[in-house]
């Protein structure tokens, strides 16, 4: 015998399950700021306000980076979306706000899938979810090629000691594994998000190139923007260093730091630990490259996030998008 819960029941549930949400998000992101080991609050603070970071021009720059960021990360879903039904720029903002918050206290942002899923009816569900990892993996391919251009001049320029056994030994771990993702893909066992290999590469064929170019266009413009904010942010705080010279640790700092498993809450410290250990073949003070990271982490994260909070309490699930 089936039995259906109330209505009244679940709606409560659905309103907790939110606060939940928004609750998780505000308390890790207080405990990263005020309780974080590496960087204590009073002094980041203080040596902020001694650089002037937040003078007016600063802080319009800085805000103007950060829109456009989330603009075309906005306008990349928009344009995603679409691929299945059209949506407006409204929209695309509440979902991708949304679903930032509520992935900010789950593993590698896997929360983002389900919460900007849950907008749209079941038939499309399956297609959302497919498109948000078509977004993410086009950006991670931006992130790939100009960090592994980015690491062989750092490994070129810098002399880092290199333990030629030890790479030997992660290159045949590394072919063994390989080995078996192929063998787990050819099996049909292999799956990413909960999709088989071949489900995924059925969907990336049926759309586009344009699209596809459209959605890589979109993300190099993104990786440019937050990776000139990083460079922006390093100058202000009193580093002297070339765009260029920047640029090869910073792509090198987002393709190790995106390899590694994380809780998108603790992505600043990933970040922060992977920055720290580059940019120290420069002599760059740590407190410096801790202090960039962690506004980064505020202005592309904490504050989208915030606004996300309003989305997620306001969402109601009987009206999904249409």
């Amino acid at each position: 015998m089936r039995y259906n819960v109330p209505h009244k029941i679940k709606q409560f549930f659905f309103v907790l399950l939110k606060l939940s949400i928004v609750v998780g998000a505000v308390y890790f992101i207080y405990y990263k700021i005020v309780e974080n080991e590496n960087l204590e609050f009073n002094k980041f603070v203080a040596f902020l306000k001694e650089n002037d970071v937040f003078s007016l021009k600063n802080s319009i720059i800085l805000i103007v980076l950060s829109s456009f960021n989330w603009f075309f990360e906005i306008l990349k879903w928009k344009h995603l979306v679409y691929i299945v039904k059209p949506i407006s720029f409204k929209s695309a903002l509440e979902q991708s706000l949304g679903g930032l918050t509520a992935s900010l206290i789950t593993p590698n942002r896997i929360g983002d899938y389900g919460a900007k899923a849950i907008y749209y009816t079941k038939r499309f569900r399956t297609k959302i979810v497919l498109l948000n990892l078509l977004g993410n993996m086009a950006q991670m391919t931006i992130t790939t090629l100009l960090g592994a251009i980015g690491l062989l001049l750092f490994i070129n320029h810098y002399p880092i000691a290199l333990n030629y056994y030890k790479i030997v030994g992660v290159g045949i771990l590394i072919i063994i594994l390989g080995l078996l993702v192929f063998f787990g893909i050819t099996q049909k066992r292999f799956k990413i998000k909960g999709f088989s290999v071949s489900f995924i590469i059925d969907f990336i064929k049926s759309i586009t190139l344009k699209a596809h170019g459209i959605n890589l266009s979109i993300s190099l413009i993104r990786y440019l923007i937050f990776s000139f904010q990083f460079y922006y942010l390093l100058t202000l705080l009193g580093v002297e260093i070339t765009y260029y010279d920047a640029m090869v640790i910073i792509t090198s700092m987002y393709l190790l730091a995106s390899i590694v498993p994380t809780i998108s809450i603790f992505d600043v410290v990933v970040k922060g630990s992977i920055a720290v250990f580059l940019f120290s073949y420069i002599d760059i003070n740590e407190f410096i490259i801790l202090s960039v990271t962690s506004l980064m982490w505020l202005l592309n994260f904490v504050i989208p996030s915030i606004f996300g909070s309003y989305f997620v309490l306001n969402f109601r699930l009987p009206k999904p998008v249409e």
